[in-house]
């Protein structure tokens, strides 16, 4: 069966999906679920657990959110956003949509996706970093994986925690601070077999902390995985100027504007999907200046070689910065 396709202009999202709001609800405060299918009932390109759809909410304009239905040829796609009072708008946008709207996605993507060869998979979600993890979930009890899962949210933000507890039963955790995250998981750290994975989604500080404890235990990286959500809030900076080294052209880049808006602005395209730090679609290569790193995708030896930027989040040091554009 052939999926119709639609090319958007302007988005940046090639090849994208023209689906139907089929519905829509509140899983808890702050934190809607919202249901996507084709309008003519055909099945859904498949996707690899972990992945993430881009929605577009406004002209050139999108955000990515993880998918948590069945990964199979679905007769839906499903994302819960948690509302972001300080961000640009696309969740507010996502939580005003109602059963019928139109909404443009991308294909599903993933950097998140099960290491199929593991033995076991310690899966650790925090907040809405839950919604990547339920789709691990319904691939693991698909395929007969074994896996655990541990679950941190504060009092009544635990968007699909009944699910995850009808799916899993017995192997699902739920905690709700990070000094009882650290007694469930530390000892689970500490005494796993050789080939058991682990797998962490939700702030960056709770990525950073399950990473320590697994290095503390002996764990070498290529056994610990993460996805953050976002980089958060982060300050305005100040402003600087952009060179192209290809045109010579000089870029202001105001404060409380990012690179990659002051660079779309222009008219120049820059391959973009999370607009968070998270993703690394968006990465430039850096000709001369230093970089102030905020995102979450580079590695430290990466942003130490100072040759790359990520222009949705990440600034220039001073008041100049060369692209390779």
């Amino acid at each position: 069966m052939t999926m119709v396709l639609e090319t958007v202009a302007g988005d940046n999202v090639s090849g994208a999906l023209a689906l139907t709001v089929s519905g829509a609800r509140l899983l808890c405060p702050g934190v809607r679920h919202v249901v996507l299918a084709d309008p003519g009932g055909r099945a859904l390109p498949t996707f690899t657990p972990g992945s993430h759809i881009a929605v577009n909410w406004s002209e050139g304009r999108h955000n990515s959110y993880s998918l948590t239905g069945p990964s199979i040829e679905p007769d839906h796609y499903a994302i819960s956003v948690r509302l972001d009072e300080n961000g640009h708008g696309g969740s507010r946008w996502v939580h005003d949509l109602q059963p019928g709207q139109t909404v443009r996605v991308s294909r599903p993507r993933s950097a998140f996706a099960p290491i199929l060869n593991a033995r076991h998979h310690i899966l650790v979600a925090g907040g809405i970093g839950v919604t990547p993890i339920l789709s691990h979930v319904r691939a693991a009890l698909e395929w007969g994986r074994s896996f655990e899962v541990i679950y941190s949210f504060r009092d009544r933000q635990g968007a699909h925690a009944d699910e995850l507890a009808a799916l899993c039963g017995d192997r699902l955790v739920t905690v709700s601070t990070p000094g009882e995250l650290a007694e469930r998981l530390v000892p689970t750290l500490a005494d796993q077999p050789l080939g058991t994975h682990v797998y962490t989604c939700g702030p960056a500080p709770m990525i950073a902390a399950v990473a320590e404890w697994a290095r503390d235990c002996g764990w070498p990286p290529g056994r610990v995985h993460s996805e953050a959500f976002g980089a958060g809030p982060l300050p305005e900076g100040n402003p600087f100027a952009a060179k192209l080294g290809r045109t010579g052209m000089i870029l202001p880049v105001p404060s409380g504007t990012s690179l990659l808006e002051a660079l779309l602005d222009k008219g120049i395209t820059v391959p973009n999907l999370c607009r968070q730090g998270v993703c690394g679609e968006c990465r430039l290569s850096v000709r001369g200046g230093e970089v102030e790193h905020r995102d979450l995708y580079l590695t430290d030896e990466e942003k130490a070689s100072g040759d790359s930027i990520m222009p949705c989040v990440s600034r220039a040091v001073g008041d100049r910065l060369e692209l390779e554009l």
